[in-house]
């Protein structure tokens, strides 16, 4: 199942996540610095919440309260809840 998380205060402006139970199997980000983005679902596909989580919550992008990486555990927590909105594969 794939969850599209819609991101606050990042330059992505969504991030399609899909999840099998706690394992993050892919993570797509829509806007943002691509390549980048494109780095960071490689590295932590395969990983679990929890190894996210611990890897990447909290990380700011400059002045900004959160980043792209830290929206992504939101987007997880999200999609693990339920709570955000399912697309079309």
């Amino acid at each position: 199942m794939v969850y599209r998380y819609k991101t606050k205060g990042t330059c992505s402006v969504c991030i399609d996540v899909e999840m099998d139970g706690h394992i993050l199997k892919n993570a797509v980000f829509h806007g943002g610095c691509n390549g980048n983005l494109q780095g960071i679902s490689a590295l932590v596909s395969g990983l679990s919440y929890e190894e996210i989580r611990d890897k990447l919550a909290g990380i700011r992008c400059g002045f900004k309260p959160t980043s792209c990486p830290d929206q992504l555990v939101k987007a997880m927590e999200e999609a693990m809840a339920g709570a955000g909105t399912e697309t079309a594969e």
